[in-house]
């Protein structure tokens, strides 16, 4: 199976090759180094003059690929690290994200911004966070982020090709060098897939294209609490499944969005609805976060049917360089079982 990183550059490859409106914007793009951890390595020998290498300004990067969409091009732009996302926040909230609205469906603005989020590699507090949460709240903006199952390059050819909104998409770096989980790796799991979308939709994007997936493990008895998480913390998550149901016989649901904005609730609350009991699960810091979010509105839909909620996420601290340090603010796997057993 591929790894994550090739199915993305296999996405690109692809969509530049099927498009010629499909341009590649960001910093140290080219060949040979092939961008910070290699997404886009080979586009630009492929594709020199649609591969496009810029100053070290991301305000100014994303404003030009703002133009390039409403003049009829599919810019894809990639942010070296997902913490300067926060030089982009006037381009995309009060510019990318408006226009279609603005201009009464006249325009729109095709644009995909990938960045790496995440930790664990020890690039200190600058170049570690996940700040995806601080775009969540922004109407007209769609928020994807892929996991190792599934299919990343296609959700992101999706992104690119068929969406003609603003779309984030957001790959958390531990991912890149997965293998894309294989039929075989999940065969003792029952895996349902949903697009999910109603409870709370954002009414200036249209249906969501970007799968959930359920997944419960096969002939085993109930499950009695519903995890849900999303990128890299899936992975950990799974893990913790792993472990609680065969060295302590708790038997869960593990539900995975692919697209955090607009929130898609309804596998979410599908599955609380037999379990009764939630544990939200992400990287980013706890407070105001995509888990405090889903368990208001969880709240709100079910009432007294959500017996347990619980937010697994990082500390609300700066991220170290320190790796033993860095381990104890960000949440593993033990964090997801602690949370699980203070249901019981």
């Amino acid at each position: 199976m591929p790894t994550v990183l090739e199915s993305l550059n296999t996405s690109l490859q692809d969509v530049m090759g099927q498009d010629q409106r499909v341009y590649i914007i960001g910093e140290d793009i080219l060949d040979p180094y092939g961008g910070a951890f290699k997404v886009t390595s080979g586009l630009s020998s492929s594709f020199p003059k649609r591969v496009i290498t810029t100053p070290i300004s991301e305000a100014g990067l994303v404003g030009i690929a703002a133009g390039m969409a409403l003049r009829g091009f599919r810019p894809v732009v990639e942010i070296m690290f997902g913490d300067f996302f926060t030089l982009i926040a006037d381009q995309l909230i009060n510019h990318i994200a408006k226009f279609r609205w603005m201009y009464n469906e006249k325009v729109n603005v095709p644009i995909v911004i990938r960045t790496p989020m995440g930790g664990r590699r020890g690039y200190g507090p600058t170049h570690s966070q996940s700040l995806e949460k601080l775009y969540l709240g922004i109407p007209g903006i769609r928020i994807l982020s892929p996991c190792t199952i599934g299919d990343p390059g296609k959700l992101l050819t999706q992104a690119i090709l068929d969406d003609d909104n603003p779309v984030l998409f957001i790959e958390n770096k531990l991912l890149y060098l997965l293998d894309l989980r294989s039929e075989e790796s999940l065969a003792e799991f029952s895996i349902r897939d949903d697009k999910g979308n109603g409870f709370g939709y954002d009414l200036l994007l249209p249906v969501s294209y970007a799968p959930t997936y359920t997944l419960s493990l096969a002939d085993s008895p109930s499950p009695k609490i519903t995890i849900t998480a999303y990128g890299y913390m899936a992975e950990i998550a799974l893990e913790a499944v792993l472990r609680l149901a065969y060295e302590e016989e708790i038997f869960t649901e593990l539900v995975i969005p692919t697209q955090l904005a607009p929130f898609q609730l309804k596998p979410i609350i599908n599955s609380v609805r037999k379990t009764h009991k939630l544990v939200v699960v992400e990287e980013g810091g706890r407070t105001l976060g995509w888990g405090t979010e889903i368990l208001a509105r969880g709240t709100e839909i079910l009432g007294k049917d959500l017996e347990y909620a619980y937010r697994v996420a990082g500390l609300d601290l700066p991220i170290p360089a320190s790796a033993q340090i860095e381990e104890s603010i960000l949440p593993g796997v033990q964090d997801i079982i602690a949370a699980v057993r203070k249901s019981f």
